[in-house]
């Protein structure tokens, strides 16, 4: 073995983690049959290996502890003749004459309560009926995309639900659910809403919650990693029954799908619910993880520790592991925590990977850090390198904090409640970060520059579930005088203009029925009180609702809002300049996309008053105006001078 300066028979030392062997088969962790069990598992520097057999995933000591055999490229092997199905198993490795602390592997696939034990199944049988026939709802664009983000728990806990499996997966296979006025709930409302893609908050399995203690009703976002490759077991019916978990998240999956909706993961590949004792690190002490020049922990994430993609075998984890989700549970895209973290070759792998299966998978992330990294910046897969990127999208941070003002201070309001000289920030989010004669890239909020080679690879949103929601940094950024009618204006213009923007719409479940969070910034730990979506608000704030639901209509009627690039956005893209200040106009010209209309007009008033404006000449059709939306047409326009109500916008066009 290259790079190793003692001998087998003790602990192996490499001189550095690139001299650490790659391993480049398919079978890590367990390849099961009824007549054998075959376990590998890659543990480099152990001296010894062992494999502990267990009859439950929770209590009582190992009934067999048998020893692992060194094969090839740094893996340990051992194959049991027998049919283990029911069982439950952990690794035990010996580094530098110490017995580590059990671990279930870091491949694992299947686990007992609390994923601390590895679970024997025959995934056979974790199958719905019918699941060889689930297929991905049609997707033509990346743009055709409208993104909804909600964490498992807030869709279906409230008591006005209407939903039985409150907190669970199934509660995404409940038809027929109602709130409090007999209006539809759950999936019927995602439909009726029309949204194409569920974006769900970590489903995998995570550490801060105590499956043996559902009942204490504990709440988390889920961004602490425990299992990478197991479904969360606090959102199954059973957490101690290993193949219950595994058969609910596809019932979800293919209940969505036979909804016509999407499936999006969010997964956290850039750290470890703890570093020191991680699941990872309980195999190949440091290797999984950075380290800074003193030999600290890296924290980039701000949770302690920073995983290293660029390693050879925590890259070949990565890629598996997204592409494990991809066909074991049908999953349609994946949005990549604290992106930055991770390195561009490993990104566009992972791209390659899944275009094998489908390229119409759709690959998204956060293009910054928490921290600082150890890694040099131009490696990474942070915002300013999107460019290197293949196809993967970034949330625009320039898009949000210019519609609704500064993420960090909550008192700054942005352009839909009346601030000044946000228009070039505005405007490079209708043109989805891409370059665009029309903007000066000297006045934006962050970037200074294009970052974006197509529309497809930018996110559009004003709020998700990290700081406070829309209505609650409306509510606390709002000008002194400002009325309840003008927040409900101010909310209704920023949607507006995240949905007739070039790129990828994204909104925070519940927005369309007005959510608030009581004005607190991160709930990643706050109780259902403040987290759950209040269905009955679909009653209360009706208004609302139908204005989102025919944003969405107007949107995916109209391919005019969808181009899917740059050199589509940079011909028939045409800013006209109102001659006022905290108006944004622009056209949508010559039926662009195979578009039904020759010409759209879109003007946005950030101003708290009415504004008169001169608008091109021609028979226009409006369908938007002063909150509210017909797609049939509210009234036709044959003037040149126009009022654009306060706070909103106004949408027109002509056949």
């Amino acid at each position: 073995m290259a790079g190793m300066l003692c001998a087998c028979s003790s602990t192996p030392h490499y001189a550095t983690y690139d001299d650490y062997p790659v391993y480049d088969g398919n079978d890590l962790e367990l390849t099961y049959s009824p007549q054998a069990s075959s376990f590998r598992v890659w543990a480099p520097t152990a001296s010894e290996v062992k494999l502990l057999l267990y009859d439950n995933g929770n209590d009582g000591g190992a009934y067999q502890t048998l020893d692992m055999n060194r094969s090839e490229k740094g893996t340990w092997l051992l194959k049991i003749k027998e049919d283990l199905k029911g069982k439950f198993y952990t690794f035990q490795i010996k580094v530098n004459e110490k017995w580590l602390e059990e671990t279930p592997g870091m491949w694992v696939k299947a686990t007992g309560v609390n994923g601390k034990r590895a679970a024997i199944i025959d995934f056979a049988e974790t199958n719905p009926s019918g699941w060889e026939n689930d297929v991905r709802p049609p997707l033509k664009n990346f743009t055709d995309i409208v993104l909804y983000e909600v964490h498992v728990r807030d869709f279906s806990v409230s008591p006005n639900s209407g939903m039985k499996n409150k907190g669970k997966f199934l509660a995404f296979t409940e038809h027929g659910t109602k709130n409090s006025a007999g209006e539809s709930t759950g999936i019927d409302h995602l439909k009726e809403l029309g949204i194409t893609h569920v974006h769900l908050l970590p489903v995998f399995d995570f550490a801060s919650i105590d499956e043996t203690k559902l009942n204490e009703n504990k709440y988390n976002w889920g961004y602490d990693p425990e299992n990478y490759n197991v479904p969360e077991g606090s959102y199954s019916t059973n957490p101690y029954n290993p193949v219950t978990r595994i058969k609910e998240f596809k019932e979800m999956v293919q209940s969505l799908h036979q909804a016509g909706i999407r499936v999006i993961m969010d997964v956290v590949y850039n750290h470890t619910a703890k570093g020191k004792g991680s699941h990872l690190d309980l195999l190949a002490p440091g290797y999984f993880y950075r380290h800074n020049a003193d030999s600290t922990w890296s924290n980039a994430s701000g949770c302690g520790n920073e995983t290293a993609s660029e390693r050879a075998m925590m890259r070949k984890f990565m890629i598996e592991s997204v592409v494990y989700w991809a066909t074991e549970y049908h999953i349609d895209g994946f949005r990549f925590d604290l992106m930055g973290i991770h390195d561009i070759v490993t990104m566009n792998a992972i791209r390659a990977a899944l275009d094998k299966i489908d390229p119409t998978i759709f690959m998204y992330g956060e293009g910054w850090t928490a921290a600082a990294s150890p890694l040099a910046e131009e490696k990474r897969a942070v915002k300013k390198n999107a460019k290197q990127l293949d196809n993967i999208a970034v949330f625009s941070d320039d898009l949000r904090d210019a519609l609704k003002g500064s993420w960090m201070h909550s008192q700054i309001p942005g352009f839909v409640s009346g601030a000044d000289s946000l228009e070039e920030s505005v405007k490079f989010g209708v043109v989805a970060a891409t370059q665009h004669d029309s903007i000066d890239y000297s006045k934006l909020l962050y970037s200074k520059a294009p970052y974006v080679n197509n529309p497809i690879q930018i996110i559009n949103y004003v709020s998700c579930h990290d700081d406070m929601c829309l209505y609650d940094k409306l509510m606390e950024s709002k000008p002194a005088n400002a009325t309840d009618e003008e927040i409900v204006r101010f909310d209704k213009l920023a949607q507006t203009i995240v949905f007739t923007s070039q790129g990828v719409p994204f909104i925070y479940a519940g927005e369309e029925l007005y959510r608030n969070k009581k004005g607190i910034h991160n709930t990643f730990q706050s109780p259902d009180s403040i987290n759950q979506i209040n269905w009955d608000s679909k009653t209360t704030h009706k208004d609302i609702f139908n204005y989102y639901q025919g944003l969405i209509a107007l949107r995916k009627a109209h391919a005019a809002f969808r181009m899917p690039t740059q050199e589509m956005v940079q011909q028939h893209l045409k800013f006209i300049n109102m001659n006022t200040p905290n108006v944004v106009a622009f056209m949508l010209t010559d039926h662009v996309n195979e578009e039904v209309w020759k010409d759209i007009l879109v003007i946005y008033n950030g101003n708290r008053k009415p504004v008169s404006v001169q608008i091109p000449q021609g028979e226009w059709n409006l369908v938007c105006n002063d909150g509210e939306i017909n797609l049939n047409g509210i009234s036709v326009i044959d003037y040149s001078s126009f009022v654009v109500a306060p706070s909103s916008a106004s949408i027109m066009y002509v056949k």
